[in-house]
């Protein structure tokens, strides 16, 4: 097909990199302070990365402090970009920006590990994940940490990855019977990430920074960044990832009682983060919102403009127009899709359930993951919506069956769950203290009426095949399969925009149908 020829980069975008930066000790000069630039949670928002770059050099350039940027993970998907190459423009774009370090999210587990094992080190910078091991390995697989030398000090990098990453990303973990093959150590974490940080403190390192891709929320293993610096001790500085979460500074007590900072910047490099490690070894944290950043790295703006030409060839062909934009957020730009119905979710779900004749849609609300605005819809905004390599499928599943997945996948409200059910053809009622749902109503296609769920009776579904593999909690998992296709979830969406709805959306999708009634009790 077309798209494939995509995945061949130019040469010229392959070669040319900036030189690296890293500092060496200068005998005698008075030393600096020192600024770490960091990102997390990118998700193919390429246009920031010339900034972070350019902001770097300004501060390196200035010689009034020594400078670095790293990141904690979730930059090969979310996006057209990782999603046309698989990972590939991303790491092409990272090589430019010269990274100090950079650990890995869950999202980089996407294309199957052995893909990420094969992208990560074409960034060509130190990849640091204490916690990552080839299954029955004594070693993590990479480097757990790195120390770097800013004038007289020296300060390590300790990477760590959400272990949630062996439920949402299940598939690149085991293999089709279920032998593990890779492991994040759940149980192990916090003893893994210590021993991290000794031994980085007995190579001398002065400072410690960890690149965390854990997150601010408690998750179903009962780990978060609070958690980790609460049972550690040695650390002086998480850089957080993985729940989107925009934090310029909090401080955590570790088990000392001793004062650790934490920072996050959300996501899409709408914010760049700044960590000033003062000569005196105090520590603060800001976040610099990327518009207001005055600097471009002009090899990362050339690297990434190449990337934009060779994407519209692909993306730029229209499948409709709307006068209203499609969204994933509140009109306070608060995350909508994880917690509760988006009127754009009724497109994709109602795409889904037209596309192979199911009577009930069904998509997980993480799957959808960017906003489509007012004006011409391109096969680009498709991709954008539904970037995974996530194929189309028809399953047979009763309603206990249903009944049970709506329930366990709303049971983190009032906090986001990628997870989160969002539907067509159907209609319940969300109890979001009790985490129980009712009036659970399935359309009957011949009348038009919704009727209520028989919980003995089996209902076709149309999903992706990531119901078989970490998707809903596994709860469908043993469903019975009807029929497997190879049409990516994102074509199902364009198909349907395009042919079934003439390119036209009208009126229908302008706000959510109420499909999903939300009670507080």
């Amino acid at each position: 097909m077309k798209k494939y020829f995509l995945y061949l980069v130019p040469m010229l975008l392959l070669c040319g990199c900036t030189s690296r930066r890293h500092l060496v000790d200068v005998s005698g000069q008075k030393q600096k302070s020192i600024v770490i630039l960091y990102e997390n949670d990118v998700h193919c928002g390429i246009d920031g990365y010339a900034k972070l770059a350019g902001l770097r050099d300004a501060i390196q350039n200035s010689d009034t402090a020594f400078a670095a940027a790293v990141s904690s993970g979730d930059f090969l998907q979310g996006g057209v970009s990782g999603a046309i190459s698989r990972g590939q423009y991303i790491v092409d774009i990272m090589r430019h920006v010269g990274y100090t370090a950079i650990t890995m999210g869950n999202h980089e587990f996407d294309y199957g590990t052995p893909r990420m094992k094969e992208l990560l080190p074409q960034i060509q910078t130190s990849i640091v994940c204490c916690n990552f091991f080839d299954a029955g390995a004594l070693q993590p697989f990479y480097s757990p940490y790195v120390i770097r030398q800013f004038g007289t000090k020296r300060v390590a990098f300790v990477g760590v990855c959400t272990p949630e990453s062996m439920i949402a990303e299940a598939y690149s973990f085991y293999d089709d019977e279920g032998n593990l093959l890779y492991d994040l150590k759940p149980a192990q974490l916090y003893s893994i990430v210590q021993a991290a940080v000794d031994d980085a403190r007995a190579k001398g390192a002065d400072y410690v920074v960890v690149l965390a891709h854990v997150g601010e929320q408690n998750s179903d293993m009962d780990i978060d960044s609070h958690q980790l610096v609460a049972a550690t001790r040695g650390i002086d500085v998480v850089l957080d990832g993985h729940t989107h979460s925009v934090v310029p500074h909090n401080e955590v007590k570790n088990i000392d009682g001793k004062t650790v900072v934490i920072s996050q910047t959300g996501t899409q490099l709408a914010n760049v983060g700044k960590l000033l490690i003062s000569p005196d070894g105090t520590f603060s944290t800001t976040l610099i919102p990327a518009a207001d950043i005055p600097y471009e790295s002009t090899a990362v703006k050339h690297a990434t403009d190449s990337i934009k030409m060779l994407l519209e060839q692909v993306t730029l062909r229209k499948i409709g127009e709307c006068d209203y934009a499609l969204e994933i957020y509140d009109g306070q730009g608060v995350r909508q899709v994880r917690k509760a119905e988006t009127n754009l979710s009724d497109l994709v779900t109602d795409a889904f359930r037209h596309y192979m004749d199911a009577e009930i849609g069904l998509c997980n609300g993480g799957g959808i993951r960017n906003t489509i605005p007012a004006g011409v819809i391109t096969y680009g905004d498709a991709i954008n919506v539904l970037p995974f390599d996530n194929h189309m499928c028809k399953i047979e599943a009763t309603g206990s069956e249903i009944v049970a997945m709506l329930e366990k996948c709303i049971a983190a409200l009032p906090e986001e769950d990628g997870s989160f059910p969002q539907v067509s053809g159907m209609r319940f009622t969300v109890h979001s203290v009790s985490h129980t749902v009712s009036d659970v109503l399935v359309l009957d296609a011949a009348t038009g009426n919704y009727l209520p769920i028989d919980l003995a009776r089996k209902y076709t579904i149309c999903t992706t095949d990531y119901y078989n593999s970490s998707g809903f909690y596994g709860m469908l998992k043993e469903c019975k399969l009807l029929k497997a296709t190879t049409v990516l979830c994102r074509d199902a969406l364009s198909d349907y925009i395009e042919k079934t709805l003439g390119g036209t959306l009208g009126s229908a999708y302008t706000s959510p149908q109420g499909r999903i009634t939300m009670v507080n009790d």
